[in-house]
């Protein structure tokens, strides 16, 4: 990861749930760490979810999920990626998302799994980890 580039951050709020409070507020703090960050509103589809990813050249997805069809939301999601080769990108979820419900989640290559109250400076610091780790692994190089 070159350090004249940001991480870009996409956060989506997929499915029919209008409640994006929680999602404005890890963008702005996303954003006041430094990072640049796409919000693309409410109520996305999985294809316009990985179609802005692929337009905005994203390192990090976080979707933030309060309906609890999470487990209905993110497996075509995540097959998306795979299919327009981005399942290196870094995929988030955050939201009401019960503990026995992670480990499906993370199999499914979600990378972590955040809920209620999580400070966004963990949130930040978690993203920074994983992409420094992520480019170092592959050469260090990124666009």
């Amino acid at each position: 990861m070159t350090a004249e580039r940001k991480i870009r951050v996409l956060i989506a709020k997929p499915g029919l749930d209008g409640h994006d409070r929680g999602a404005k507020v890890i963008a702005r703090g996303l954003r006041d760490a430094g990072m640049e960050v796409i919000y693309t509103g409410i109520r996305q589809t999985p294809e316009m979810i990985v179609n802005a990813a692929l337009q905005e050249d994203v390192d990090v997805i976080g979707l933030s999920i309060l309906s609890g069809a999470h487990l209905e939301l993110v497996p075509p999601i995540m097959a998306l990626l795979r299919e327009k080769g981005l399942d290196d990108l870094i995929v988030l979820v955050g939201g009401i998302i019960p503990n026995e419900d992670k480990p499906a989640l993370k199999a499914m290559g979600v990378a972590e799994v955040f809920g209620p109250g999580t400070p966004v400076s963990e949130i930040a610091s978690y993203i920074k980890r994983a992409v420094e780790e992520k480019y170092s692994a592959a050469s260090g190089q990124r666009g």
